[in-house]
């Protein structure tokens, strides 16, 4: 690594204040260390957000459950209140990486980084959930701009994520064996509103199936959909898996996705 200072500050405006004047803050540092051990990445200062209490923990308001940035994902995993409230997502935090990564990792680091092989992506935009930051509220069809690209503006730290409760959701990925990614990961969710299904690890980040919306709105079963294909020239191709097979695993992911938010 090169060489930088690390700050670890207590409060919220104390983070700020620290990365406005260029600090670069750590969340669960599962990217970031790693894009240093690499010296892909060198920060002058590093901000630790982990001591900061305000950013952490899962609540209930109304109809929606709001998870604090710095919340693990083995916290999300294991929330009582969440897997009453939408345990698709509770589901997907028990199936991110291995059990060192759930440890380490935070909601708000993999939401801000927008790996597009990233699970917590689709669980956003699936749900229509909405990003909160210490300036704003940003819906997550706003949010999500490409392959790790975001709507945050220099220096805006996301305080916690909003989701709406589904009348039923579920999560269903294809894993890649070595990093736990998804090859490709379909999260659908139905509400009063109709149903969204959001797609992760197929294209230049994350992003909703239209075809499969319309089908699923007019009848939420997984025989509503298995005659829909995806255009394998939209899907990304790499030694795990061709653009076309990545089609294909999209409308499988689906179908399995239907049959367990029915379940």
């Amino acid at each position: 690594m090169y060489a930088f200072t690390y700050e670890r500050p207590a409060t919220q405006a104390d983070a700020l204040k620290l990365a406005q004047a260029g600090g670069k803050l750590l969340a669960g540092g599962q990217t970031l260390l790693a894009s240093m051990k690499l010296r892909l990445a060198a920060p002058e200062q590093i901000v630790d957000l982990g001591a900061i209490a305000a950013l952490k923990g899962i609540r209930r308001e109304g109809n929606a459950v709001v998870i604090g940035a710095m919340t693990r994902h083995c916290d999300v995993a294991e929330s009582a209140e969440l897997r009453a409230a939408i345990p698709a997502l509770a589901r997907l935090a028990s199936g991110i990486g291995d059990r060192q990564v759930r440890a380490r990792g935070t909601i708000g680091g993999s939401v801000a980084n927008n790996d597009p092989a990233a699970d917590y992506p689709a669980a956003l935009l699936a749900l229509g959930a909405t990003v909160l930051t210490d300036r704003r509220e940003i819906a997550a069809d706003d949010f999500f701009q490409g392959l790790f690209a975001t709507a945050l503006e220099e220096g805006e730290l996301i305080t916690g994520v909003r989701f709406p409760i589904p009348q039923r959701a579920a999560y269903v990925k294809f894993v890649q064996p070595a990093s736990r990614f998804a090859l490709i990961g379909v999260f659908v969710a139905q509400t009063g509103a109709g149903v969204r299904v959001a797609i992760t690890g197929g294209g230049n980040g994350v992003f909703r199936h239209s075809a499969f919306e319309q089908a699923l709105s007019a009848d939420f079963r997984p025989e509503a959909i298995a005659a829909i294909t995806t255009d394998a020239g939209e899907m990304s191709g790499d030694l795990h898996g061709s653009a076309e097979y990545r089609a294909h695993l999209t409308g499988v992911m689906a179908q399995r996705a239907v049959a367990q938010a029915l379940a």
